[in-house]
């Protein structure tokens, strides 16, 4: 899962990469033989007559002047279309052609004194035209004359280029090429997501479709509000207006989608009861369309008011629902909500900003920025599903670990049942026949000459050996404490201290013990110094000469924490992990038995031991207990 993402998120990263640079990529330089056209003649008419001639046009008298940065004329009560009077320059070479990178109206004619050149005339709701129209010598010199209808915006609202057509054709596609490479690019992401979401498994599905499908349907929205495709193919304009909406009625329940499955239900589920209004309100969007479609448009004022202003109402209350619920998850340290708040705060100020810009022009503004807001917004949210995967691979990794840890201590636990069971059955009926054997050589000792008696006491320290060793197994078959009282840890390991002194001098080394005094637990006293003693000695014995031992002790987080530290040759990993193995030790005439006991001693005081080891630096060993407020 972790290759998978990264693998993701190198793909978005090259399509990012690539669109930007497409995308600032420096413009070619101007054409020695590009003209701006900046000034214009506009009269305006009470019907839009699309038929009429150029010497009717000639002999209006309200022709205005206007220039290219002035605000746009101010259109008189009833007038429903506008004429604009442009005189073409001369084009020293090359085939001339006329560049219009903005014009508002749903009908636009072009004429010149050879008749209509152009013409356009939509019956779908978009207004935006970008024109790039050939031309002849012939008509240099002269005038062309444009005539726009529209109830909204209307008119011509940019510069207009005159030079070579193919100069201006390169023109034309680098400045309508933007939206087209975004909206390309997301779509193109959505679908290697689709793709991928083959291989996920269920949990991680919700977020990933929902995702899946806000990329997918931003994406669309971008593309189809670019004057690009209706500027090429404008006969499927019809088509490009459904898919924006589809895609808008899409979006909306996507993103909510989206949140609820990173952040949850919300308070008294108001995230998923809002969801479901929107599915809701899109599905009846859908249907109305349909209607609508169906009856040539007779429905379509309805329409209008769904898919326009009670959806736009809705998106301003889903975005201060969310924004107002990720601010608080933001307040409590939340990451995904920070991520979140930041990425809607960009697509907020850019999209607020030229909103306010929109309105001052008096709308005559098409809205561009936006689109880096939705990108920048879109990254922010597969940065949080990346986290999301991440967060869980590493808990599928942290619950491989406890498993296999538990498997371990499942393993060692049968293995410790059967060998107790063992013990208990052959310990007691091996010791008997061991007692009677000692009392009989007990008995020839006394009566043999000096040289049998070493023999014969070389027989009884091996059965005493054997009798310890089964002790050993009776201990750790059946590791009852005994009587329990509470222990004075320090009290405890003076004792225990001066048993040892002896035993590490011999071996050249050194034992300090830094115990406080006020350090109790629960347990019996004979083992707990059983299971310290062993464990000291281990130390001693690992010490080969000279070196310290230290013990310390202290209380945290309601346990007593008991440290034994020495200088001696250490383990590597590997003995480290068989640590308490019956029958494992390091030892050479050592059977494993006495730090397996220490281990079930430990285990039925409700301690916990620990080894911490490097070979050749020394060894650690960490033990917990219960602490106990003496009273």
């Amino acid at each position: 899962m972790k290759a998978f993402f990264k693998a993701f998120a190198i793909l978005i990263v090259l399509s990012v990469v690539a669109t930007c640079a497409f995308l600032m990529e420096s413009p070619e330089r101007k054409s020695a033989d590009e003209q701006s056209i900046n000034d214009w003649q506009v009269v305006w008419t009470d019907e839009f007559n699309p038929e009429i001639n150029i010497n009717q046009l000639e002999a209006m008298q309200s022709w205005e002047n206007v220039k290219a940065n002035d605000p746009a004329p101010k259109r008189p009560e009833g007038a429903e279309g506008q004429w604009v009077k442009i005189d073409i320059p001369t084009i020293p070479s090359g085939s001339p052609a006329l560049l219009f990178e903005k014009i508002y109206g749903l009908h636009v004619v072009i004429k010149s004194q050879n008749g209509m050149i152009y013409e356009s005339d939509r019956m779908y709701n978009y207004g935006i035209n970008t024109i790039l129209l050939p031309m002849d010598h012939s008509s240099e010199g002269e005038s062309i004359y444009i005539g726009i209808k529209s109830g909204t915006r209307i008119g011509l609202q940019s510069n207009v280029l005159a030079g070579d057509f193919k100069e201006l054709q390169n023109t034309f596609i680098k400045n309508n090429m933007t939206d087209f490479i975004i909206g390309s690019a997301l779509i193109f992401i959505a679908v290697v997501m689709l793709i991928c979401s083959l291989f996920l498994k269920n949990e991680n599905m919700s977020s990933w479709f929902s995702l899946c499908m806000v990329i997918l349907s931003s994406g669309t929205i971008v593309i189809t509000y670019s004057s690009f495709l209706y500027s090429l193919f404008g006969k499927y304009g019809n088509v490009y207006v459904l898919l924006f909406d589809l895609s808008l009625f899409v979006l909306l329940p996507s993103f909510t989608s989206f949140f609820e499955s990173i952040f949850g239900r919300g308070y008294k589920s108001i995230i998923t009861k809002f969801r479901k209004f929107q599915v809701g309100y899109s599905l009846f969007c859908i249907l109305l369309m349909a209607i609508n479609l169906l009856s040539n448009n007779q429905f379509y004022e309805y329409y209008r008011l769904a898919s326009g202003t009670l959806i736009g109402l809705f998106m301003i209350i889903q975005f201060i629902l969310l924004v107002s619920i990720a601010t608080i998850y933001t307040i409590r340290g939340n990451q995904e909500a920070i991520i979140f708040t930041i990425g809607f705060a960009v697509f907020a100020v850019l999209g607020l900003g030229e909103l306010l810009w929109f309105y001052l022009k008096s709308e005559y503004y098409d809205l561009f920025l936006w689109k880096w807001g939705v990108v920048c917004f879109l990254i922010a949210l597969i940065i949080i599903l990346g986290k999301r995967f991440a967060r869980n691979h590493e808990q599928v990794v942290e619950y491989s670990k406890q498993l296999e840890l538990f498997n371990n201590e499942l393993q060692r636990s049968e293995k410790m049942e059967i060998i107790s069971e063992l013990a208990a059955s052959v310990a007691h009926e091996v010791r008997n026949p061991l007692q009677v054997t000692r009392g009989f050589l007990q008995l020839l000792v006394a009566k043999q000459n000096s040289t049998d008696k070493v023999y014969l006491s070389m027989a009884l320290e091996e059965l005493d050996r054997a009798s310890a060793i089964i002790t050993d197994f009776l201990t750790f078959a059946k590791p009852e404490v005994g009587k329990v009282t509470t222990l004075n840890v320090l009290n405890e390991f003076i004792h225990i201290e001066g048993i040892l002194i002896p035993m590490a001098n011999l071996q050249g080394g050194k034992i300090s013990v830094h115990i406080p005094q006020d350090l109790h637990i629960k347990g019996n006293s004979s083992k707990f110094k059983q299971a310290f003693i062993n464990i000291i000695k281990n130390s001693i014995e690992s010490l080969h000469g000279e070196g310290e031992i230290h013990v310390w002790a202290y209380e945290e987080n309601g346990e007593v924490c008991i440290h034994i530290k020495d200088t001696g040759e250490g383990m590597d990993e590997e003995v480290l992990a068989r640590l308490g193995e019956p029958y494992f030790s390091n030892k050479t005439k050592g059977t494993g038995l006495g730090l397996m006991v220490t281990f079930r001693i430990i285990e039925v005081m409700n301690g916990k031991i620990h080894f911490k080891s490097e070979k050749g630096v020394g060894t650690e060993v960490v033990v917990r207990f219960p602490a106990v407020k003496n009273a």
